[in-house]
């Protein structure tokens, strides 16, 4: 069995995605929330954009009929970002006003720094009509702490990770210590002044500093909850259940996940490590 075989039987939740709401399930079981991601990104048809818009509504049906705790996220670049910007919002509003129709929520998901702007450019013009709408900011990006601030006074619900893509010292942090420090600064901002905000960490020491944070500012565990991805820090992710913190993972599903895993370990050597020590905590 191949490594990226044995990452996609351990990370992925299935092909399709009956088989993804069925995880869902079993992590309800367990007090864990989703959030669900059809994999693909950087599509370059208008007709696979389309087939991807399909998909998410599908899965927003399969949602509500399950009755699982589960939203949904998504990649601009998959809904046909590269194509055509008008395209793309077009497809993301037909998602957004489904998940409106079944009472749920779409979180956009951030990717490279060349489409920053661009997917907050689309996330704002519908957030002007839709509430059930969300954006993701990377700490280790330079803007982010003033993209945050206006995120925060227009009451967005934000997710907040480190960031994954090899970036250059002008647009992006470098050392893990900087990146620390301004997810710790960021983290602070939206536990005091956001909305629902999610921290998306698998750093131990980022999740206990955003807990002491909250407890010293009496900060009440429902404002706020945490975030990893399906596969990896289970036995923490239990641990913060348990202390009555929301979490939720991060759950793929679909068959592209071999360009998936390939990009994110390729962009960053941290990543190949982070995966190893992460199963051997396990």
């Amino acid at each position: 069995m191949s490594f990226f075989t044995f990452l996609a039987r351990r990370f992925v939740a299935g092909k399709t995605c009956q088989e993804a709401v069925k995880v869902c399930r079993r992590l309800n079981g367990e007090g864990i929330a989703a959030t669900l991601d059809f994999l693909g990104e950087e599509v370059r048809e208008r007709r696979q954009a389309t087939q991807a818009t399909q998909e998410y509504k599908r899965l927003l049906h399969k949602i509500a009929e399950a009755e699982v705790d589960a939203n949904i996220s998504l990649k601009l670049t998959q809904l046909g970002l590269s194509v055509e910007e008008d395209f793309c919002r077009q497809n993301l509003e037909e998602i957004v006003r489904e998940a409106q129709a079944t009472d749920n929520f779409v979180r956009i998901d951030m990717e490279g720094s060349a489409y920053t702007q661009k997917t907050l450019d689309i996330f704002y013009r519908l957030f002007e009509r839709y509430k059930n709408v969300g954006a993701v900011i990377q700490a280790y990006l330079h803007r982010s702490q003033e993209d945050i601030e206006r995120l925060n006074r227009l009451g967005a619900r934000v997710r907040l990770c480190k960031g994954a893509y090899r970036e250059s010292p002008e647009i992006a942090c470098q050392s893990r210590e900087e990146v620390s420090r301004n997810f710790d600064l960021l983290a602070r901002r939206l536990l005091e002044q956001g909305n629902q905000s999610a921290l998306a960490t698998h750093d131990e020491e980022r999740i206990w500093n955003a807990i002491d944070f909250a407890r010293q500012r009496s900060i009440a565990k429902a404002s706020f909850e945490l975030q990893m991805l399906y596969g990896l820090r289970v036995s923490l992710g239990k641990e913060l259940v348990r202390r009555g913190y929301r979490f939720r993972m991060y759950v793929p599903y679909g068959t592209h996940w071999f360009s998936y895993f390939y990009r994110r370990l390729r962009e960053r050597k941290e990543n190949v490590a982070f995966v190893f020590r992460s199963l051997l905590r396990e």
